[in-house]
């Protein structure tokens, strides 16, 4: 007669398939920690990083590289006074747009800077045109941000009369109401300042002759996060790659980029079809590597090489007329600002 069991293997095979099972257990939840995803905060930055429907480059830039290479990775906006602190307790595993400006990072790992940063000395003079130097703002008031302001770099700079600003409209406001004659902003900035002048027929802000200092956004992830090493090398890999394709231009709202593409030490030009038209000047473009352009310097148009800006734009859309485009600073909210220049 046959004998029903509820347990039909033995002690001993019943304690090597708990065992077996416990084992399996333990790798899955191995796998997910290692797998899990990492949370990385940074502050508000006009244009650059928003937590809500505003412009914010980086954001959509990080979005898509992390997508990119894989990565599960939460991007945290935050307020600048709670962001420090969140990084120091473990709150959050880093910063997604560590800017560099003398400050210790010796308990972060560092990627790659993904988008370079150019503050330059803008104003509504054009004696502007003529500063290379620091030092050549000596005694005069100079606008700026907060976020620049309060670094070991700025700090050090004793001989200038720093009007600080906690917000990037505040910082352009100055300039408006003629209490500063110069400001250190973002190229970028200035860029977008400009075009919101220009499309308001407003006379447009002159540039020092060079940037007086440059820095860049990268990733920095606290030491202690498992896999982080691993996790910078894939997301330095999938920036590269998107730089070189062109992927970053419509993120950044720039026709063209320049970067040393093809590794023989000389920048090269870099477009994309979904934003690079014909009428769009090489010379606008924005550096994301510091390199010089020259005349070996080729034209990447989707990540195919051309030889010439001629064979560059014949692969690019025929759009017609070139059309003024917005600025990504919101004209609603620059509005009293247009008023005042």
């Amino acid at each position: 007669m046959a004998r029903f069991s509820a347990f039909p293997f033995s002690f001993s095979s019943r304690r090597l398939h708990l065992i077996s099972f416990c084992f399996i257990l333990f790798f899955c939840s191995a796998c997910h920690l290692q797998a899990a995803s990492i949370t990385l905060g940074a502050s508000s930055f006009e244009t650059y990083i928003s937590d809500d429907s505003e412009s914010a480059r980086v954001n959509t830039l990080l979005e898509r590289a992390f997508q990119k290479a894989d990565l599960d990775v939460e991007l945290r906006v935050m307020r600048d006074a709670f962001l420090g602190s969140s990084v120091l307790t473990g709150k959050v595993d880093g910063e997604f747009a560590f800017v560099n400006l003398g400050e210790d990072n010796s308990n972060f790992f560092l990627s790659n800077t993904y988008l370079p940063v150019y503050l330059y000395a803008v104003s509504k003079s054009a004696d502007v045109e003529g500063i290379r130097l620091f030092s050549h703002l000596k005694d005069n008031r100079v606008a700026i941000e907060n976020r620049f302001a309060n670094t070991p770099s700025f700090r050090l700079l004793k001989d200038i009369k720093w009007s600080r600003n906690p917000t990037t409209y505040d910082a352009f406001r100055q300039l408006a109401d003629d209490r500063a004659p110069y400001l250190i902003t973002t190229q970028l900035l200035a860029r977008e300042l400009n075009t919101l002048l220009a499309n308001d027929n407003e006379e447009t802000l002159h540039y020092s002759a060079k940037p007086l200092a440059t820095t860049g956004f990268q990733l920095a992830i606290n030491k202690n996060v498992a896999n982080a090493q691993n996790l910078i090398q894939k997301f330095n890999k999938a920036i590269s790659s998107m730089q070189d394709n062109g992927e970053f231009n419509a993120p950044l709202a720039l026709a063209w980029l320049t970067k040393d593409v093809n590794g023989d030490d000389v920048a090269d030009y870099i477009g994309h079809s979904s934003i690079t038209t014909v009428q769009d000047l090489p010379s606008t473009a924005y550096s994301l590597d510091g390199k010089a352009t020259s005349e070996r310097s080729v034209f990447y148009v989707d990540g195919e090489a051309y030889g010439s800006i001629e064979d560059a734009r014949a692969a690019l859309p025929k759009n017609g007329a070139q059309q003024s485009r917005e600025s990504l600073l919101d004209k609603a909210t620059y509005q009293q600002l247009l008023r005042r220049w």
